[in-house]
C-alpha cells in the first residue's frame, strides 16, 4: 500500500470514528466544517483525497487535531516521530513546503509544524476556532506574518504568538528562505 493510500484509509477511518464519538450526523459534520455532506461521504469512503483546507477544516470542527485525523496506529504515551513519518501538507516546486511534525488531544489538540518558504511564497490559513492558539518561532530568514490582514515582520530568531480565529497568512517577501517551527493550540470541542 502506498502513503497516499495509507493516507486516505486513515483519514477514512478517523473521520468515521471522530464524527462517530463527537455524535455528528453527516449533515451536521458539514454544517460545522463548512464542506459538502457529499465530500465527507468520499472522505469516509476513502474515495478522495481532500485538501490540507478541507482537512483542517473537518479537524477543526471535530475538535481534533489535522495529526488525529491522519494517524495510522494509536501510540504510546510517548511518541516519537521520525523524520520519515512527518506527514508533508504541501509543497510547491519551487521548494516550499509544509511539514506536520508531531501532535496531541492533551488538553485539546495541539500541533507542531516544520514551515519552509521560499522566497515569494505564502501559505495562507482559515480563521480556526476562537481559543485557537499559534506560536511560531523564525530559525532562517524573515517572516511576514499577516493576521487578519496587519503584516507583522518576524525575524530569524524571533518568535510570534497570536490568536488564530482569523484569517491569517505566512509569507516569504525577502530574498532568502524562512524556516520556522510553529505549535497550534485548539481548544477542545464543547
Amino acid at each position: 500500500m502506498s502513503d497516499l493510500d495509507q493516507l486516505t484509509q486513515s483519514l477514512a477511518r478517523n473521520l468515521k470514528r471522530w464524527r462517530g464519538e463527537r455524535g455528528f450526523t453527516l449533515d451536521a459534520l458539514a454544517a460545522r466544517a463548512g464542506v459538502s455532506r457529499g465530500m465527507i461521504i468520499q472522505i469516509e469512503q476513502a474515495r478522495t483525497n481532500p485538501s490540507v483546507g478541507t482537512t483542517v477544516k473537518l479537524a477543526d470542527a471535530l475538535g481534533v487535531s489535522i495529526t488525529t485525523l491522519l494517524d495510522y496506529e494509536q501510540g504510546p504515551q510517548v511518541r516519537i516521530v521520525p523524520e520519515s513519518q512527518a506527514v508533508r501538507m504541501w509543497s510547491t516546486p519551487a521548494g516550499s513546503r509544509a511539514t506536520l511534525l508531531v501532535g496531541t488531544e492533551a488538553r485539546g489538540p495541539l500541533e507542531l509544524w516544520e514551515w519552509i518558504l521560499r522566497p515569494g511564497e505564502a501559505g495562507a490559513s482559515d480563521p480556526h476556532p476562537p481559543g485557537t492558539t499559534e506560536l511560531l518561532h523564525v530559525t532562517a530568514g524573515e517572516l511576514t506574518l499577516v493576521v487578519d490582514g496587519e503584516p507583522h515582520t518576524v525575524p530569524a530568531g524571533a518568535s510570534a504568538a497570536f490568536e488564530a480565529n482569523v484569517p491569517h497568512v505566512y509569507r516569504n517577501e525577502g530574498a532568502d528562505t524562512v524556516e520556522m517551527i510553529m505549535s497550534v493550540s485548539i481548544p477542545p470541542v464543547r
